[in-house]
């Protein structure tokens, strides 16, 4: 099937739309059907073959490429969405919510206007919606909205110096463990592996699958294992140099001496029970 890509933010999901006979090049404005309407958005794929058999969505049509009269109604869409922002946060204040106001949207069509919020639990807001629905003349949906998503609308600057990349380039969100941190060898500190948002960085997840790949057939720490320099047990790993610290114990003396051996001259004699059996790593004790 033909389709193009089209995204309504700047660095938003790309939905794919059945362009009919337009031919719209990459960058260009055009006027969508969504299912909340006509909507504006930006090309971001240009015209190609490509299978939607996977695709959950229907693929709906392109109605027009943007006209002048179109691109002036988008710009006079968002002067509103600064306007009805300002409105909304007047009216949370007058009613007493917890809750606080991160964006808001309005339909191409003004049929809808859609407020983003964040908030610590449930909020009672039917009678802040008949407030606004009152006021705007229109359709209201007020929709709570996560950590992650604030920080993708609000922009900031990570550790890294850079701006954050779910504001960036990410257009969806991908899941990040605690596991992909410790695969990579990072410590536990929240301040160090978590983003702006509170959440494990995004970041974690861009090299996960090359640790998976070198963690394979690595010792753990704690394991016992044989060197050329005699048996021993695994003190730290160096993933990316593929090597391995071990403490061997001199039979003369009660006394061992440690080295750093390639994990290629190692043998793993006795592996040591993981976290999810019996684990007396630091990080485990401190949990109790």
């Amino acid at each position: 099937m033909i389709i193009i890509g089209v995204r309504f933010k700047d660095v938003g999901r790309i939905y794919y739309f059945d362009p009919g006979d337009f031919d719209p090049p990459q960058g260009s404005a055009v006027i969508v059907e969504t299912i909340r309407g006509a909507e504006y958005g930006l090309v971001s794929l240009s015209r190609r073959e490509a299978d939607v058999s996977n695709l959950q969505q229907p693929i709906r049509k392109v109605l027009r490429l943007a006209t002048p009269e179109d691109e002036a109604q988008e710009i006079t869409n968002r002067a509103k969405e600064i306007e009805a922002r300002t409105t909304c946060q007047e009216k949370i204040k007058a009613h007493g919510l917890d809750m606080h106001l991160v964006d808001v949207e309005l339909t191409f069509d003004l049929s809808k206007i859609i407020f983003y919020f964040t908030a610590d639990g449930r909020v009672d807001f039917r009678e802040l919606v008949k407030d606004l629905a009152s006021t705007f003349r229109t359709r209201i949906e007020l929709r709570q909205i996560g950590v992650r998503d604030e920080a993708k609308i609000l922009n900031g600057v990570g550790i890294c110096g850079r701006n954050i990349c779910c504001a960036s380039f990410l257009d969806e969100f991908q899941p990040v463990s605690v596991k992909t941190a410790k695969d990579q060898g990072l410590g536990l500190n929240p301040t160090k592996i978590s983003g702006v948002c509170g959440k494990l960085m995004c970041c974690l997840k861009y090299e996960e699958e090359t640790y998976v790949e070198l963690n394979k057939g690595l010792p753990n720490v704690g394991d016992k294992v044989s060197t050329p320099d005699g048996d021993g047990e695994v003190l730290s790993i160096q993933v990316l140099r593929q090597t391995a610290k071990v403490a061997i114990k001199k039979r003369e003396k009660d006394e061992s001496e440690t080295g750093i051996y390639p994990v290629a001259n190692i043998k793993i004699l006795n592996r040591r029970p993981s976290c999810e059996q019996n684990c007396h790593c630091s990080a485990c004790k401190k949990k109790g």
